[in-house]
């Protein structure tokens, strides 16, 4: 809209993934069916229009389940952010059953002074079992430009047992802030550091943003290690 107010023009949605809007430009996801179950094929899409904000949350987990299909369940999330527009991007954290398999994809596109904050939990299982397997691929541009591209595997014995890789977490989660706030200035000769705390980092990118990772033992810890980092992220603005 002229002058930067935000106005939804468009929400549509069927079960299991219903949208609901909470707010003058806040959706909220809401489950409305079991799943994602193996063989499941989800697809979100958002679109930001230039000048205006969007905030998207959960109203609870998002649990996913084992089926009876041998091919995995698939979550395809597609946002595009338009020119001075601003998306913030957090649900409730997404739980492995035992027995699940699942692809997790985001494909994240940012005009040149997009703003973002996309954060993304995953739960090994719930309490006293083994989780399903997950992979995640995250592939974020800016004008074009690639950002930032990640792959995440989860239930893979021997990977998330190493204590290189997850060692006893129970959880694991990354943020990504970027903007122009985070583009550096020809001008500014310092160097753009890592921060590191307990269990957490905030690694500035090559291009205009950072990257918060982390993991937790518990849901609660790893969104507070992450709220933590994201705090650290801020330091990494220049305006």
């Amino acid at each position: 809209m002229a002058g930067g107010g935000t106005r939804l023009e468009t929400l549509r949605s069927d079960p299991p993934l219903t949208l609901r809007q909470t707010g003058p430009h806040r959706v909220h996801l809401v489950s409305t069916g079991a799943g994602p179950l193996r063989g499941d094929h989800l697809d979100l899409g958002v679109d930001v229009a230039p000048g205006t904000s969007l905030e998207v949350c959960s109203v609870a987990a998002t649990l996913v389940l084992p089926g009876l299909a041998e091919a995995p369940s698939i979550m395809l999330v597609r946002a595009r952010v338009g020119a001075g527009a601003t998306l913030r991007f957090s649900p409730e954290p997404t739980v492995l059953a035992a027995g699940c398999s699942h692809h997790l994809v985001v494909r994240l596109s940012l005009a040149e002074d997009a703003t973002v904050l996309w954060r993304e939990e995953i739960v090994f299982g719930r309490h006293g079992e083994r989780p399903g397997r997950c992979q995640a691929r995250f592939d974020a541009t800016v004008a074009g430009r690639p950002l930032l591209r990640q792959n995440l595997v989860v239930g893979e014995e021997t990977v998330d047992g190493s204590p290189a890789v997850y060692g006893d977490a129970r959880c694991v989660g990354s943020t990504l802030v970027a903007g122009p706030a985070w583009r550096p200035s020809p001008e500014d000769k310092r160097e753009r550091r890592a921060v590191v705390g307990e269990g957490w980092a905030a690694l500035p990118l090559a291009g205009p943003g950072v990257l918060v990772s982390a993991l937790g033992a518990d849901a609660v810890q790893l969104r507070r290690r992450l709220e933590r980092g994201e705090d650290a992220a801020a330091s990494h603005a220049t305006g």
